[in-house]
Formats: C-alpha cells, structure tokens, sequence
C-alpha cells in the first residue's frame, strides 16, 4: 500500500478511535448524569447527549466506509496523462490572466490555503481527465470560471 494511502488510513483511525471513546465512554457517562436529574422531556442536556450520540455514530459509518475505500486505493490504476488524484496542475484564469497551482488530494487531505484541494470540490471534479492545454469552465459560489491547463504533473510524474 502506498505511503498516502497508509497516511491517510492513520489520520482516519485517529479520528475513530476518538469518537469510539467518545459514543463508549464519555456519552454513556453523560447520559447517565442527565438521566439522574428526572424528566426526559425537558432536559436539554440529555437532549444533547442523545443528538451527540447519533452524530458521532453517524460519522463513526462514514470514517469506515472512507477506510474501506483507501483500502482499495491502487494508484498505479491512475492515469498517467491526465489529471487525477495526486496531480499537480497549473492554471491560468482566463479572464484575470492569473495563475494559479493546485495539488488534487483527498477530502482529508484537502487545505485550500496550501493550494492542496479535493478531487470531490468544484474545481478539482472539473480538472479531473483533463490535458495540459484544456480549457475548464467552473460553476463556483461567485460564478462560472474559465481555466486553461497550462501545465500537467500527474502523481507517477511526481515521485
């Protein structure tokens, strides 16, 4: 397995064994102490506790599927011409004459401030498949952008 994939699964059992303290441990505990304090009805920390309770299960499921999913992460299946997961690619915006350079990563992954964005945001969806050389139209919250692909690096370029 590769080192992003190990990365990426340690960041992940972090997480779960966190919120597995959380719904086992500190949940029960606080349910029990708002359960002492009588009515159910209008006890607004047992309320809390129950809603915690199911957001932390919730989200428990979702950081094992995403466990499952790198699990079966096999980067040589990547494109080696296009942009995918892992891809460095430069852009000009075409109305500002700007550029601008982003690393495809993972949700977990993503930090927008270090240029490094998720391949399920907006811009990384609409760069994924495409070519140095591309044009790329982006629905974003201020309106559709206009990219060109000025220049390609993808992950098997990169190590």
């Amino acid at each position: 397995m590769s080192d992003v994939a190990e990365r990426l699964k340690k960041k992940l059992l972090e997480e779960i064994a966190l919120l597995d303290h959380e719904l086992h441990t500190d949940l029960p505990k606080e349910l029990m102490k708002a359960r002492a304090h009588g009515d159910l009805k209008e006890n607004a920390e047992y309320k809390y506790a129950k809603e915690r309770q199911s957001f932390v299960s919730a989200r428990l499921g979702q950081l094992h599927t995403r466990m499952a999913e790198i699990s079966m992460l096999n980067l040589e299946n990547l494109p080696r011409d296009r942009a995918a997961y892992g891809s460095t690619v430069r852009l000009l915006d075409i109305r500002r004459s700007l550029e601008m350079e982003y690393k495809l990563v993972t949700a977990e992954e993503a930090d927008a401030a270090k240029g490094m964005i998720s391949t399920s945001s907006p811009i990384g969806r609409a760069l994924l498949g495409k070519k140095a050389g591309d044009e790329v139209q982006v629905q974003t919250p201020a309106g559709v952008k206009e990219f060109e692909v000025v220049h390609l690096l993808t992950i098997h370029d990169d190590v």
